[in-house]
């Protein structure tokens, strides 16, 4: 959830979407994604829309925001009128959502399904901190109707995760990952970052070793991104740190889909990978394929029908919209078909299954056969998918099949 707000249009104080949002609504799935914008610390490369107790200010309180988002689901149930779908995928993200108690986030389930209703078999996911849980929260999210966990790993190394700002015991990992399947979760992800500055290729084997000791079901492995305003962009502006190496991304992705294959995860997204196709993340799926999800909680972005609206930033600002029982809405933009189309391209082809040729335009599929000459995609009957080689350059294939 980036701590940047884009500009837009001014959202209605009541959140009302046009009437032609509402047609074809959840055909391509509906998921709520509800953002906990809480942090012990900030890591320093971290640019999401997060906050440590100091930085709250008054008026906030952790213990007053599951109500906060509880409101906001009855808000979307307002606006959604009677459009009746159920939700297939709900996704707990921020900030670390397992610093609020497990009662918390279980109710905030509960209010979803009493408004909406979940689809048989849908996927509940809450990402955590290796240290933000015990074996009773777990035991507590899966009674309460959680199915997923997404633990944030990052590096095995403990000089990898000083750089990264990151306080947790990299033992914890295997514990945590115990304790949830002891916890009944039949669905555990890992992820990684690499290419942070001091790592070696050696640094980046262990992690991914130690990982794959933990047998996770799923693993996302991301490159690092050094993003203005952070810690880490200021320290790499002073010299004390270095850039990520182009090459050296390179070279560690392609050891990470190695390692991982031969492990038995097959890569479904270009930064995600899988023991199956029942264990890839389908609330991802859902924002990769053009579907509709409701974003809650402070700076949270939505997607229903073509119109993308975003939350106000702040939880004070957002705390008093919901008080004074208007939408947090802060601004939106209507998207036109060619936007729509624009979008599918730049994340259909991301994925494994690959984009269908008729997304492209006709000077894009013009360039489809320069692509293929390089070894850069493949087509697949009607379907266009990016090769290993591909995969290193996906931005570039992109900027090309879309000209």
């Amino acid at each position: 959830m980036p701590s940047t707000l884009p500009p837009g249009d001014p959202a209605p104080p009541d959140g009302a979407l046009p009437e032609p949002a509402l047609s074809g609504f959840g055909e391509k799935g509906f998921g709520f994604y509800v953002h906990v914008p809480f942090c012990t610390v900030r890591c320093g490369y971290c640019d999401f829309n997060t906050y440590t107790a100091t930085e709250l200010g008054p008026g906030v309180s952790r213990q007053t925001y599951a109500e906060q988002a509880i409101e906001e689901v009855r808000i979307a149930r307002k606006v959604l009128g009677d459009v009746e779908r159920s939700v297939d995928t709900v996704f707990f993200g921020g900030g670390t959502p397992t610093l609020l108690p497990p009662a918390d986030l279980t109710a905030v389930v509960g209010a979803i399904e009493a408004e909406f209703g979940l689809t048989p078999g849908a996927e509940v996911t809450t990402e955590a901190n290796p240290d933000s849980v015990t074996l009773r929260d777990l035991d507590e999210l899966r009674a309460g109707g959680l199915t997923r966990l997404s633990f944030g790993m990052q590096s095995a190394v403990p000089a990898v995760l000083a750089t990264l700002d990151r306080t947790h015991d990299p033992d914890r990992v295997p514990a945590v990952v115990e304790w949830a399947r002891a916890a009944g979760f039949e669905q555990v992800s890992l992820d990684l970052i690499y290419g942070t500055p001091g790592e070696t290729l050696a640094d980046w084997r262990t992690s991914l070793d130690a990982a794959l000791a933990c047998a996770p079901d799923h693993l996302s492995a991301y490159s690092l991104i050094v993003e203005d305003g952070t810690a880490l962009a200021r320290r790499v502006r002073r010299g004390e740190l270095p850039m990520p190496d182009e090459d050296d991304l390179a070279d560690k992705y392609s050891a990470a889909d190695e390692i991982l294959r031969d492990a038995g995860l097959e890569w479904y997204e270009v930064s995600n990978w899988a023991t199956d196709e029942a264990h890839r993340c389908r609330h991802n799926l859902l924002y990769w394929r053009g579907g509709d999800w409701w974003g809650v909680g402070p700076g949270a972005h939505s997607h229903v029908g073509g119109v993308r609206w975003w939350n106000v930033k702040h939880p004070a600002a957002y705390a008093d919209r919901i008080h004074a029982g208007l939408s947090p809405a802060h601004a939106r933009e209507v998207l036109t078909a060619e936007d729509r189309r624009v979008e599918r391209v730049l994340l259909e082809l991301r994925l494994a299954d690959g984009l269908p040729l008729d997304a492209l335009d006709d000077a894009g599929r013009a360039a489809v056969p320069e692509q293929v000459r390089r070894g850069l995609v493949t087509p697949a009957g009607d379907r266009l998918a990016l090769t290993d080689s591909g995969r290193l350059l996906a931005d570039a294939v992109v900027r090309d099949l879309l000209p």
